[in-house]
């Protein structure tokens, strides 16, 4: 079982492949297969939006097995989220939690309008929407508004990661100081990962 700092350097890498072209998954192969079969013992579990264009396994460039994913729009914690996450930390054993983000995300965009004008959307868009406002910060009406919508992705980022830290088992492990939990940003335009939590 990898560290959790083992995990983190090994995303690292595979993103870096990944914007460099060198990238070596997935591979398909009968063994791979047959060993899944029998289990799985990733080594990161990824609360990320289900944007058709953020692919965890690809952008970490991550073979079968390597990634467990929670994909919703806006990488938001609801009840079915959080007990994804308990299970993935409580029986799988992985070390590692990344909130991943991204640019240009449409659920967030929704609730900034929704913040920003009042805009409704349909009901459960409407749901997501009320699960991102708490995160949100205050908008300055001095800034663009691409540069809006990144500040408030991060926010909403950090937003999940604040609710996960709340949980009973989140501040257990901040005790005992075995898991981590990071956030980070895809940006769309790069191909790059960008980890909030690490001064990039």
């Amino acid at each position: 079982m990898l560290s959790a700092e083992q995990g983190l350097r090994r995303l690292i890498q595979g993103n870096k492949r990944f914007v460099s072209g060198k990238a070596r998954f997935p591979t398909v192969c009968k063994d791979t297969l047959a060993a899944l079969a029998r289990g799985q013992q990733p080594y990161v579990t990824i609360l990320g939006c289900a944007d058709s264009r953020v692919p965890p396994e690809l952008i970490f460039d991550a073979n079968f097995g390597e990634l467990f994913i929670v994909r919703v729009a806006g990488n938001v914690i609801s009840p079915e989220v959080m007990g994804s996450i308990q299970y993935a930390g409580s029986h799988l054993r992985t070390r590692l939690f990344v909130v991943l983000g991204h640019g240009g995300c449409g659920a967030v965009k929704s609730a900034m309008e929704y913040k920003l004008n009042g805009k409704q959307h349909l009901s459960h868009i409407q749901i997501l929407v009320n699960n991102i406002i708490p995160g949100l910060p205050e908008l300055d009406p001095h800034i663009s508004g691409q540069d809006q919508l990144a500040r408030a992705v991060e926010a909403n980022v950090r937003w999940s990661m604040n609710q996960l830290l709340q949980t009973a088992e989140g501040k257990q492990a901040v005790r005992e100081g075995h898991k981590m939990l990071v956030g980070a940003v895809f940006e769309i335009n790069s191909g790059r990962v960008r980890f909030l939590d690490m001064g990039n």
